[in-house]
C-alpha cells in the first residue's frame, strides 16, 4: 500500500509521523511545492518526495492519499484525487460549496471519502455522551479560544489560512468543536449570537462569539469561541441535578461529580498518552492516531464505519455559515 501526504507543513508532518510509526508496512510519498519543506521530510522521513500529486502518481501505484494543505486548496486537490481514482483522506475543510460533486464522484468511483473531525475520538467525549444517555436534564458551558498569534509559533499569522477570512480563526474552532458537541447534545436546533472584533489583530473578521444554542434534544448552552485567549483555553462545564462535568481539555483534566462521596472525582481515561510540545495540553497525538487506524482500515476492507462523513460536515459547514451571515 502507498500513501501520498499531500502538504507537508505541521499537518502532514504529524500525518507521516503517525503513518511511519504505526503502519511501518505502508510506503510513503510527499507532496509539496515547497522545496524546504521537501527536503526536510526527506531527511526526517527516509521518504521519495514530489512537488505535485501528477508526478507522484506517475512515479508509483499510488492507491490512497492524506490531504493536509491550507483548507482552501482542498476543493481542487480532493476532485483531482478522486477522478484519478484514488481514495482520499482530507484534514477539515471549512468550505462545502463542492461537496456533493466529491460525494457523487466518490460513489462512482467506488473510492472512499474520509473526513477528519479529531475531536470526534476523543476518549471524553464517549463519557459525555454515557453521562447524558444517564441524565438528559443538563445544561452547559463551553469556552474554547487561543490567541491567534500562538497557533503557529514558528510562523506569522499573517502567512497562513487563518488570515483569509473564508477560513478564518473562528470558523475552524467552530468545524473542529461543534461536530462533537452536535453527536453529544444533538444537533443545533436554534441559537442566539452576538460576535464582534475587539483586538488589534489585523484580520477582517469577528475574533469574538458568544451563543446561546438550543438542540433537538432541548438541551440549551452557551458557546464562546474567541481567537483572543492568551492561555489557550477549552473550558467545559456539564451541570444537572444528578450529573456534574468539568473538562479542561487536557486528558487529565476531566473530573465528574460522584453521588456516593459527593465530591468531584477526576476521571482517567487514558493510560498514557502521545503529545506534542508544539501545541497545547488539549491536544494530544491520540486522537489523530485513531482517525488513522480508521482511515487504514477503510482502505484494507476490515470496516464500512466512520464517526463522521462529508454529509454530516455539510450541515456543520451551513450552520457556521448561517453564525457567519453579514461578514
Amino acid at each position: 500500500m502507498k500513501i501520498g501526504v499531500i502538504g507537508l507543513g505541521s499537518m502532514g508532518k504529524r500525518r507521516l509521523r503517525l503513518l511511519a510509526e504505526f503502519f511501518p508496512e505502508i510506503i510513503l510519498i510527499g507532496v509539496d511545492s515547497r522545496k524546504d519543506r521537501q527536503e526536510e521530510v526527506k531527511k526526517s522521513f527516509n521518504i521519495k518526495t514530489f512537488e505535485s500529486l501528477q508526478e507522484a502518481v506517475k512515479e508509483g501505484q499510488i492507491g490512497a492519499v492524506c490531504i493536509c494543505t491550507s483548507p482552501i486548496s482542498h476543493e481542487s486537490i480532493i476532485l483531482e484525487s478522486l477522478r484519478i481514482g484514488l481514495h482520499v483522506f482530507t484534514e477539515i475543510n471549512l468550505l462545502n460549496n463542492y461537496y456533493e460533486e466529491a460525494i457523487q464522484l466518490a460513489k462512482e468511483k467506488k473510492l472512499h471519502l474520509y473526513l477528519s473531525s479529531t475531536f470526534l475520538h476523543r476518549r471524553e467525549i464517549k463519557l459525555f455522551e454515557k453521562a447524558i444517555q444517564q441524565d438528559p436534564k443538563v445544561t452547559y458551558r463551553y469556552h474554547v479560544g487561543q490567541y491567534l498569534p500562538d497557533w503557529h509559533p514558528w510562523e506569522s499569522y499573517k502567512d497562513f489560512f487563518v488570515a483569509n477570512k473564508k477560513t478564518n480563526g473562528c470558523r475552524e474552532i467552530f468545524a473542529i468543536e461543534l461536530p462533537w458537541i452536535s453527536k453529544v447534545f444533538g444537533e443545533i436546533k436554534s441559537f442566539e449570537l452576538q460576535k464582534q472584533k475587539i483586538s488589534k489583530l489585523d484580520i477582517d473578521y469577528p475574533d469574538n462569539y458568544a451563543l446561546i444554542v438550543k438542540h433537538e434534544s432541548g438541551i440549551i448552552g452557551t458557546l464562546n469561541v474567541n481567537i483572543l485567549s492568551r492561555v489557550a483555553k477549552r473550558d467545559l462545564d456539564i451541570i444537572g441535578e444528578k450529573t456534574q462535568i468539568s473538562w479542561d481539555g487536557s486528558p487529565d483534566g476531566l473530573y465528574q461529580w460522584d453521588e456516593d462521596t459527593k465530591k468531584m472525582v477526576k476521571k482517567d481515561l487514558y493510560t498514557g498518552y502521545i503529545d506534542n510540545k508544539n501545541y497545547s495540553n488539549t491536544i494530544i497525538e491520540d486522537a489523530y492516531l485513531e482517525e488513522i487506524k480508521e482511515y487504514v482500515a477503510l482502505l484494507k476492507g476490515e470496516t464500512k464505519i466512520t464517526v463522521y462523513s462529508f454529509e454530516k460536515d455539510k450541515a456543520i459547514i451551513e450552520l457556521i455559515n448561517q453564525f457567519e451571515e453579514d461578514l
